[in-house]
């Protein structure tokens, strides 16, 4: 069998630039258990000089045998003089330790941010654990990586993503700053990878920067900022995914609205007034139907004919609002890896009803929505087979379980490969230039070993491409 060409694949929801900067934190994924945490820990505090900030990220509380969060008081064993900051897998939740609450004048007269949580034990003592919005009170006080060294590490990241057959993705909640480098990166041809941009909703520059049209079309179709990004609520693994009835594993806990509800719906308008696009995360069942809503309200201005508003995950989504999905035009940017990730616990935290709305692929597909596929990474891999083989087979890595995890939702191959393809490209308006083989469009492709399309679904993961071609030039591996 001779090797196979597919359009190149996008990644149509990432942090690019938190991918790139993971480079220079400790790499947390995997880890089985508190203390392997604190070992990594411990080997970075031995070349790190003492009130240095020491960062990581990707520990899952879930993955643990003792399935406890984090405190600050753990941390301490192991770096009493470095201030640290260990944010969890989903980005929503993070443990810092007693000199960094100290650092950042986090105290029990704190009061808790709007959209977040500062987690106190019995005594109203902070216990470490941050929740959305107050890992900010952490992150503004910590001093920001050079220019010089992101650049660098941007780098890196693109060669990673060019290796594993993406062509572009879309990075969601930049800020002007980092547009800026993206520009910087282009301009001098450094950065072969195709990135699609959504300002965050927090850029202090906002209003300026949606006054003016420069960055829409500012990198010669490789880089181009489109819309904006929202937040509406947290991550079910943190427990702060806003739900309309209390957590099945926590009772009492409903989850975090991030952004006030009156907030969402003035600023969101503003920004489609402005004509860019809008995108909101949000992943409980009552966060997805408040944004709903907005959009509904937004929609009977009818200041734009085809919005193409976006709902980042809709990972938790009540049956009744699945349909409203398509009735609105209202995208459903998810991310299939989360599914076979969350599943040793989702249904813990939802219970066996509410978990019928869970990762709903199919249902969303049988309504008419077209799904862009992501992978939020760096909260997961970057790898796209991964997605496309999760998406396939609703199965871990190893096969389990037998028969896939709700495999009703299941889609099939080719609905896979859409999702990061013309899917993809839909959801930002870019259609037109790319996504598809075709001789009006860029030429980006993957040159594959293997028919994708035919191969037993288990072997997908273990695709490794050729060759990634970007606008018609061999960016990884040869042809």
């Amino acid at each position: 069998m001779g090797n196979v060409v597919i359009p190149g694949l996008i990644d149509a929801h990432c942090h690019f630039s938190g991918f790139a900067r993971t480079f220079a934190w400790i790499d947390l994924v995997g880890t089985e258990s508190l203390n392997e945490v604190l070992d990594s820990l411990e080997k970075w505090v031995k070349y790190t000089p003492p009130r240095e900030w020491i960062r990581g990220r990707g520990w899952d509380q879930n993955d643990w045998k003792d399935s406890r969060f984090p405190t600050a008081k753990d941390l301490d064993r192991v770096s009493p003089e470095n201030p640290v900051l260990l944010t969890r897998i989903c980005g929503h939740a993070a443990v810092v330790n007693s000199l960094a609450l100290e650092l950042c004048d986090i105290t029990p007269d704190t009061p808790d941010p709007e959209g977040g949580k500062i987690v106190r034990d019995s005594d109203g003592n902070p216990t470490g654990l941050l929740l959305d919005n107050a890992i900010d009170l952490v992150e503004r006080k910590i001093p920001p990586m050079s220019d010089s060294r992101l650049k660098e590490l941007l780098i890196k990241a693109c060669n990673e993503c060019l290796s594993v057959g993406l062509v572009g993705c879309h990075e969601m909640g930049i800020d002007s700053h980092l547009a800026g480098l993206y520009l910087e990166l282009y301009n001098s041809h450094s950065l072969p990878f195709r990135i699609t941009a959504y300002y965050s909703a927090t850029e202090s520059d906002l209003d300026s920067v949606l006054a003016t049209e420069v960055l829409r079309e500012a990198g010669d179709g490789y880089f181009s900022v489109v819309g904006v990004k929202f937040f509406a609520d947290g991550s079910l693994g943190a427990r702060s995914a806003a739900l309309l009835s209390d957590y099945s594993d926590d009772p009492g806990n409903k989850g975090i609205l991030v952004t006030e509800p009156e907030v969402l719906l003035s600023s969101m308008m503003k920004v489609h007034r402005s004509g860019y696009q809008i995108a909101v995360h949000a992943i409980g069942d009552r966060a997805n139907r408040l944004v709903l809503d907005i959009f509904e309200k937004i929609l009977k201005e009818a200041l734009v004919k085809d919005p193409r508003f976006r709902i980042e995950h809709a990972q938790v989504v009540s049956p009744d609002d699945i349909e409203r999905f398509c009735r609105l035009g209202v995208i459903p940017s998810m991310q299939f890896v989360h599914a076979t990730s969350d599943m040793p616990w989702a249904e813990d935290r939802l219970g066996p009803d509410r978990i019928k709305g869970a990762y709903a692929w199919r249902s969303f597909r049988e309504t008419g929505c077209r799904i862009p596929g992501g992978s939020d990474f760096p909260v997961e891999s970057i790898n796209p087979f991964l997605g496309i083989y999760a998406a396939v087979t609703r199965k871990d890595l190893s096969g389990s379980p037998a028969g896939g995890w709700y495999p009703e939702q299941c889609l099939s191959v080719e609905e896979a490969i859409r999702s990061f393809t013309v899917d993809a490209v839909y959801a930002s308006f870019e259609e037109s230039m790319r996504g598809s083989l075709e001789a009006v469009k860029f030429a980006d492709f993957v040159v594959l070993p293997v028919d994708i399309m035919s191969i037993d679904p288990s072997l997908i993961p273990e695709i490794k491409p050729l060759a990634t071609v970007v606008g018609g030039e061999i960016v990884f591996g040869s042809l």
